[in-house]
């Protein structure tokens, strides 16, 4: 989802059911959004992130499900 403007999506897939955390933060740590925390089914899936109130600059997303835990890098061009 590099660079973005000011909708992305944030897709991730899934081996067994679990409960999924995704989270965005600012570039000092902040968590500005909360997109999606619940259990999810197994497969494929796909968050949209409308970020049409954020400033520009770099954010980060995590994913934590079960045991899998990932950040990820992301950059908002207006």
């Amino acid at each position: 989802p590099n660079p973005f403007n000011p909708v992305t999506s944030i897709e991730f897939s899934l081996k067994e059911k679990a409960n999924v955390r995704l989270s965005i933060y600012n570039s000092i740590g902040e968590e500005v959004a909360v997109l999606l925390n619940q259990e999810q089914e197994s497969g494929y899936h796909k968050i949209a992130f409308n970020a049409s109130d954020l400033m520009s600059g770099v954010y980060y997303y995590e994913i934590i499900a079960g045991s899998f835990h990932s950040v990820k890098k992301m950059l908002l061009l207006k």
